[in-house]
């Protein structure tokens, strides 16, 4: 009961608990369905410690995680270090799976990049769970950095005081757009003490050396370095955040431990006042929550060298047992072709994004390209993503006022065309997702469905089959878990629609009022039989993303890609 507990708080689903609409007994749960059909549970395991085997020369055997193998395929991840696809087999058969994500150096608003990887890793963290897998996923903040002190003084504020306000911002960033919260998030300058013996036990297995107060990592004495990014000594580059000291034995050789400098935080060290560098944290931090051998570190491409190359150097020149066995790495974000940066001025912020779009769009958004592949941000994209989720919850609230308002028939089967729609939808998500985590076919896979649910709720037809209720409750449960899994389920359709309509009227400044003016004179010059009138207002409003729907009842609108975006769209697909 503790663990269902748990998983209600922090669970697979957690958004569905405020909508009590959806939270409604689903009439699906009593059809008979085959069984590898029905939506998965996440099983109600007792809580276990996390432990960690020492590493091994190869993956730990495939955990017992009571999913039948021929049910669902197994996970492959494409692993950095192999450059190759990998089947997923924990260290830890029947133990929890422990995953370490590089987070933010908090000084600055969160920018679709750090979005692009905290969804990715968000999506990977709720698969595995799917999956029926324990999962301890820490994710960090650098809370003390030469970026936050230099933003600090630049602002007159203490540099702590900045870093959690950007943290605060950060977390705020990641519920917006549904990220769960990982298991532990670590900050930096509550681990001096591990990140000081960390630092002591690479001194004194020789591969660290200490000159005037700051502590040096000799990759000289680490032969194994480059293997993660493939590069050569030769050909790695000196600083990356800092200069080049000429005090270092080697250019390459990077800092684990810096001197204190006027005004600056210090901690006290057995080299004197100073403060880490910023590669050591998080090998001390991985350690600390997850042993010294764990199955994924994540983070961004840029992350590979030279973060996560010195991670690799300093943890095992610490413990030379310490291993990953899988390395995951997300795509780079471009905008309008280009490398996103500052110094291009085209940094944009998920809070610039979100002002106009709903935080789910964006998401939607970075879920249309594989995770591992550069993905080019453009405003029409964006439209585009934001108008296939107004599509989305449209149908899934028309299903539901659908379910809600009729009476089912009586019987308990569902129609062969209904079960074997539903069964290609968990076939195909299954697959997809267990082929390094391709959301984007995931995502395509609910066309179909959509499709059927709505020629089942709006055309003649359609309304006439049989146990049509039925197969409407069992896509839309379906497609509920699908969109769970991606962490594109809403509280409530209704509400989301909403919102959603709010923010396309937001972006082209216009009020519903005035859009429902526009629809009154448009009725009016069509009762007039003045056509070319109708058609212009219908132009106009297209041009905006309004799109005008006739009905019996008269006309509604919804949100859409405006027309002059509509051929930009098209030849870039």
């Amino acid at each position: 009961m503790a663990a269902a507990a748990r998983r209600a708080a922090t669970g697979l689903f957690p958004m569905l608990r405020s909508s009590p609409s959806l939270a409604r007994p689903r009439r699906s749960d009593s059809l008979t369905l085959p069984a590898f059909l029905r939506p998965r549970r996440l099983p109600l395991h007792p809580v276990r410690p996390f432990f960690c085997s020492a590493a091994l020369s190869s993956p730990a055997p495939a955990a017992s995680n009571g999913v039948a193998p021929e049910r669902v395929p197994d996970l492959h991840l494409y692993n950095t270090k192999s450059r190759r696809r990998e089947l997923f087999r924990p260290r830890a058969p029947g133990g929890e799976v422990g995953m370490y994500v590089c987070g933010v150096t908090p000084y600055d608003d969160s920018h679709i990049g750090h979005a692009r990887a905290y969804v990715a890793f968000d999506v990977l963290f709720r698969y595995l769970r799917y999956l029926d897998y324990e999962v301890r996923y820490v994710r960090n903040f650098t809370d003390i950095d030469d970026k936050i002190i230099a933003r600090a003084d630049q602002l007159g504020e203490d540099p702590f005081s900045l870093s959690k306000r950007y943290s605060e911002d950060f977390l705020s960033d990641m519920a917006n757009l549904q990220c769960l919260p990982p298991s532990v998030e670590p900050r930096v300058s509550d681990h001096i003490e591990q990140i000081v013996n960390m630092i002591k036990q690479i001194i004194d297995n020789g591969c660290a050396y200490v000159v005037s107060g700051d502590v040096y990592f000799s990759v000289d004495n680490f032969p194994e370095y480059g293997k993660l990014s493939g590069r050569k000594l030769d050909d790695n580059r000196a600083g990356e955040r800092v200069a080049v000291d000429e005090r270092k034995k080697n250019p390459a050789d990077f800092a684990l431990w810096k001197a204190a400098k006027d005004g600056e935080p210090w901690w006290d060290s057995p080299w004197g006042p100073g403060r880490p560098g910023w590669h050591i944290e998080c090998s001390a931090m991985s350690a600390q929550y997850l042993g010294d051998s764990f199955d994924i570190h994540g983070g961004g491409e840029d992350l590979i060298f030279p973060h996560h190359e010195n991670e690799i150097a300093q943890s095992r020149a610490a413990c030379c047992d310490s291993s990953i066995n899988y390395w995951v790495h997300n795509g780079f974000v471009n905008v309008n072709g280009q490398k996103m940066s500052k110094s291009l001025g085209n940094f944009i912020t998920i809070r610039k994004v979100i002002e106009l779009y709903h935080p789910l769009a964006l998401r939607m958004f970075l879920l249309g390209t594989h995770y591992r592949a550069p993905i080019n941000y453009t405003v029409e994209q964006l439209n585009v993503a934001s108008d296939r989720l107004y599509y989305t919850y449209q149908t899934l609230r028309d299903c539901e006022v659908s379910t809600q308002q009729e009476q089912s028939s009586s019987g308990d089967s569902l129609p062969a065309t209904t079960t074997l729609c539903v069964g290609k939808l968990h076939k195909e998500f299954e697959t997809s997702m267990s082929d390094d985590l391709h959301a984007t076919v995931a995502l395509a896979a609910i066309s179909e469905p959509l499709k059927v649910m709505n020629d089942l709720l709006h055309t003649r037809k359609g309304k006439k089959q049989e146990k049509r209720l039925e197969s409407l409750s069992a896509l839309e449960e379906k497609i509920r878990t699908v969109l769970s899994v991606l962490g594109l389920m809403p509280s409530s359709y209704h509400e989301a629609l909403q919102q959603l309509r709010e923010k396309a009227l937001r972006r082209v400044s216009v009020t519903e009022e005035q859009v429902l003016q526009k629809i009154e004179e448009r009725t009016s010059a069509r009762k007039a039989k003045q056509y070319a009138r109708s058609d212009e207002i219908r132009d106009e409003l297209a041009a905006l993303g309004i799109a005008l729907m006739d009905g019996p009842d008269g006309t509604a609108w919804r949100p859409s890609v405006p027309s002059s975006e509509q051929a930009v769209v098209a030849s870039s697909t």
